[in-house]
C-alpha cells in the first residue's frame, strides 16, 4: 500500500533526524530484543514520529515498518491528498460529547454511492499500542474494504492509560458504537451489520465488545445514545490479550506482572496485585453462549502477547459454543511477518457475516512471509 502524503513528510523528517541513516540502530534500539520498536525505545528526537511510522497502528515498529522508511516509500496517494483513491474520510468525529481528542472517530465512506441505494455494512477499526500508544489515524485495514465500495468504515480512538484505567477503554470503545448506530441513517450505512477488527491492545478490545455486551459494569455512561446497544455482528481479534494474569506464565520478552507493563497500567497498578481488576478486564473471564463470532489470528513467536493466549480463548470459545475461528500464523511475530492470505481470511469471515455471501474460512495454520522466503 501506498504512503499518504503525510507518510511522506514523516519519511522526510525522520531520515533529517538519522532514524535511516544506520541500519544497525534497529537493534541497538530494540532493548527487549523482541523484533519490534516501541515508543518507548527510540530516542527521544525520533518518538514524535512514532505513529507516523507505525503504518498499521498496532503499537510497534516492525522491521519491515523501519525497511519502508529507509526505502523513503514508492509513490502518493493516487489522489494526492492523504486518503485512497475512492474514499471519503471524515475526520474527528466526537463520540462522547466531551470534546476529547481521544473520543473522537473517524468515518471511512466509499465516494461512490451504492447502485441500488442499499445501506453498506460498517467495519470499524480500533488501534493498537498497549493502551498507552497508538492513534486511530490511518485505518489501513479497512481502506481498501470501503474502496471497494461494499462496505462503510470507522476508525475508533479511546483514552489511553496515561489519561484513564480500566474500564474506560472498553466504555470508550462501546460510546462509539453507540454513536455510530445512532448515525447511521445519517452517514448511510447498516445499524445491525457492525464488524469490528482490531490487532494487539485494539484485538483485546474488540474481543471484549464480542463477549461482553451484556456486562452492565462494561457498559458505561458515555454519550447521548444510551437508548442503542453496544452489540456488534462479528470481531476479527489480531494477536489480542485475552487472560491478563496468565501472560507471564504463557513465556514472553517482557514482564507482564511488573508495574510499568502495559497491562498493570491498564488495571490501575501491578497487575498481580489488582487481580478483580484484571480479570475484569480479560475477555476469557465474560465468554458466554451468546457471544459474536469471532475470527482469531495470532503468530506462534509473538513474543510480546504469548500465543497461548489465543489458544486458551479459542478453548473457551468453543467450549462456551460461540462460533469461533483461529488462524495461526506460524512462526510469525507480534504482527510480523503475515502473509497477504492472512488480510484475505479476514475479508472472508466479514464478508460472510455481514454481507452473507461465500462460506465461512475454517480453523487453520499459514506460513508466516520470513519462512515462506527462507
Amino acid at each position: 500500500m501506498k504512503l499518504s502524503i503525510y507518510g511522506l513528510l514523516a519519511i522526510v523528517v525522520v531520515a533529517s533526524i538519522g532514524y535511516s541513516q544506520i541500519p544497525s540502530r534497529f537493534d541497538q534500539w530494540d532493548k527487549d530484543k523482541s523484533g519490534t520498536l516501541t515508543k518507548e525505545e527510540l530516542p527521544k528526537a525520533l518518538q514524535k514520529n512514532f505513529e507516523k511510522v507505525d503504518r498499521d497502528k498496532n503499537g510497534s515498529i516492525s522491521r519491515e515498518e523501519d525497511a519502508a522508511i529507509r526505502k523513503r516509500g514508492k509513490g502518493k496517494r493516487e489522489n494526492g491528498g492523504g486518503e485512497v483513491g475512492g474514499v471519503k474520510r471524515i475526520p474527528d468525529l466526537d463520540y462522547s460529547g466531551n470534546e476529547n481528542p481521544r473520543q473522537m472517530l473517524d468515518l471511512y465512506l466509499p465516494e461512490a454511492a451504492s447502485k441500488d441505494g442499499a445501506k453498506l455494512p460498517l467495519v470499524c477499526w480500533i488501534h493498537g499500542g498497549g493502551w498507552q500508544n497508538g492513534a486511530k489515524d490511518r485505518a489501513r485495514f479497512i481502506e481498501d474494504l470501503v474502496k471497494s465500495g461494499k462496505f462503510a468504515g470507522a476508525s475508533i480512538g479511546y483514552r489511553l492509560t496515561d489519561e484513564a484505567q480500566w474500564p474506560s477503554q472498553i466504555h470508550d470503545c462501546k460510546a462509539a458504537i453507540r454513536w455510530l448506530k445512532a448515525n447511521a441513517d445519517k452517514y448511510g450505512y447498516d445499524a445491525e451489520k457492525i464488524a469490528v477488527w482490531g490487532s494487539s491492545a485494539g484485538g483485546h478490545l474488540v474481543a471484549m465488545l464480542g463477549v461482553a455486551h451484556d456486562v452492565e459494569n462494561l457498559e458505561g455512561t458515555l454519550g447521548e445514545h444510551l437508548d442503542q446497544t453496544s452489540e456488534v455482528a462479528c470481531v476479527v481479534d489480531y494477536y489480542g490479550p485475552a487472560e491478563l494474569l496468565k501472560m507471564n506464565e504463557q513465556g514472553s520478552s517482557m514482564d507482564h506482572d511488573a508495574a510499568k507493563s502495559p497491562e498493570s497500567k491498564l488495571v490501575g497498578g501491578p497487575q498481580q496485585e489488582t487481580r478483580d481488576v484484571a480479570k475484569d478486564a480479560s475477555p476469557i473471564t465474560h465468554v458466554t453462549k451468546d457471544d459474536e463470532p469471532i475470527l482469531i489470528v495470532h503468530g506462534t513467536k509473538d513474543p510480546l502477547v504469548p500465543y497461548q493466549q489465543s489458544v486458551e480463548f479459542k478453548k473457551n470459545l468453543d467450549a462456551a459454543g460461540v462460533p469461533a475461528i483461529f488462524v495461526t500464523v506460524e512462526d510469525a511475530g507480534h504482527g510480523k511477518g503475515f502473509p497477504p492470505e492472512v488480510s484475505k481470511i479476514a475479508e472472508q469471515f466479514i464478508t460472510h457475516h455481514l454481507l452473507g455471501e461465500g462460506d465461512l474460512p475454517k480453523d487453520q495454520t499459514v506460513k508466516s512471509v520470513e519462512l515462506k522466503t527462507r
